[in-house]
């Protein structure tokens, strides 16, 4: 059969509701029985997962065996996994290893959609989709940007990369296949000029652009310099994509007054989370996922109001690779005030950085992702910079090569002071000229650009 005989749309969006269906449903279902229905996804995902060879090993391998993981109460028994399992998976099964679970089905497996990751943090892993997997992945963005205000007139201009990328494929088709809205799939600027995305964002009207906020940024500076004007010529009233810790004020300015939301996701697991009109944390799909936080250093549950890793299992997706208990590496909090728009979901404060690409320095947690946002105080700062760590002797160093137009010594001491009394420890400082930077981070030919060159 084909991808699209193997599910049924209505049937996906009544068990995902968007729009106001899904305010409506959040705004009166019970934690008690919200519970109860991840704990049923959860035993349908499990039964699949004991099916597959990888997590076989993987729990067999912790001493876990079929009958011990009853409901989502005894999860916290199984071990988690990343990226490093995935590839050993990959060296083990060459070329795609043994974790999409393609190969359990007796009769009648679901044809697969491939991409994989952007290589961001190392060699790019395969990703895999089967058809419902894959529509309800699609749904739940299309859910996050209609939260957010897409509205039917609007037209959406992506800034995300395609290629093998999940990336621009995925963001295209939950906009075409979910929503009312008009869609412009530009992508990075190797695929598009990025002289000629700011063209057709004037000629073609775009009302919204999605992606990251790096570029995002740089398609502003690239518009005022070919003399088109955010807010006059290119009429923008909403940014969704990764904000992390960038200044939402600024962007905001640049683009006119646009209003500006985040949502959060990995490519293994779709949308996990997403701003509301309220601004007030991203609402966590718990429909769809099952968040935990973890800490960095010892794996156990962190409580709420405490970083750490986000470990996600991926409900939805018992049909082609199950994700149960994936640590993601990425760090967040779980908030713990209520909703201020009457929703019964946990909320995320969002990205703050990767503990796989945490650097350590004198004693001193430092986050790359951390060091823009606090640049962008600087005068004449373009947005662009590098972390370099380097081992000296016993002793590691950082030096942020900061893109900007006004480079001075002046202005180095004041980057290094800057550095110094928000990250809690010192930095040395370069400057170099707008574009200088490019080639080693990757913001014309990336999705995500490169902030760390770890030399240690």
């Amino acid at each position: 059969m084909s991808y699209f005989h193997h599910f049924n749309a209505r049937e996906i969006e009544r068990e995902y509701p968007l729009g106001q269906a899904f305010l409506d449903k959040f705004s009166r279902i019970s934690r008690d029985a919200l519970w109860h229905e991840q704990n049923d996804r959860f035993k349908r995902l499990l039964a699949r997962a004991w099916r597959m060879a990888f997590y076989r090993r993987l729990w067999g391998g912790a001493g876990i065996e079929p009958g011990d993981i009853r409901s989502l109460e005894d999860i916290v028994k199984l071990p988690s996994f990343g990226k490093h399992e995935l590839m050993a998976s990959i060296a083990l099964h060459p070329p795609f290893g043994d974790f999409h679970g393609r190969d359990s089905y007796s009769a009648d497996p679901p044809p697969m959609v491939m991409h994989t990751t952007s290589g961001t943090t190392g060699t790019p892993q395969p990703l895999f989709f089967g058809p419902r997997g894959r529509e309800t992945q699609n749904l739940l963005l299309a859910r996050a940007y209609l939260l957010q205000g897409l509205r039917a007139e609007d037209v959406v201009h992506s800034v995300y990369g395609h290629g093998l990328i999940n990336g621009g494929h995925f963001v295209r088709e939950s906009v075409l296949h979910w929503t009312p809205a008009l869609f412009m799939s530009a992508g990075t600027g190797v695929e598009t000029r990025s002289a000629r995305q700011v063209e057709l964002m004037r000629d073609f009207g775009a009302t919204v652009i999605v992606g990251f906020a790096d570029y995002i940024k740089k398609l502003a500076e690239v518009a005022r310099d070919a003399g088109i004007e955010p807010g006059r010529d290119i009429r923008i009233r909403m940014i969704s994509g990764h904000l992390g810790r960038e200044s939402r004020e600024q962007m905001s300015q640049l683009w006119g007054g646009a209003q500006l939301y985040d949502w959060y996701g990995v490519g293994d697991t779709g949308t996990i989370a997403a701003e509301g009109p309220d601004q007030n944390g991203l609402y966590l799909m718990e429909d769809a996922q099952f968040v935990e936080v973890l800490d960095i250093d010892t794996g156990t549950p962190a409580a709420d109001g405490q970083s750490g890793d986000l470990v996600v299992t991926t409900l939805y997706k018992d049909d082609i690779y199950p994700l149960i208990r994936f640590n993601t590496h990425d760090v967040t909090v779980i908030e713990t005030t209520p909703s201020d728009l009457g929703l019964n979901l946990k909320r995320m404060r969002g990205f703050l950085g990767r503990s796989d690409n945490m650097v350590k320095l004198r004693g001193i947690n430092v986050f790359p992702q951390a060091v823009g946002p606090i640049l962008d105080a600087l005068p004449g700062f373009t947005g662009e910079f590098l972390c370099v760590v380097e081992r000296s002797g016993t002793r590691e160093e950082m030096t942020v090569l900061i893109e900007t137009r006004e480079a001075s010594d002046a202005g180095a001491k004041e980057a290094a002071a800057l550095l110094r009394a928000r990250l809690g420890v010192d930095v040395e400082v370069a400057f170099r000229v707008p574009g200088e930077l490019a080639p080693q981070t990757g913001i014309e030919t990336r999705q995500k650009p490169i902030r760390l060159l770890d030399r240690r």
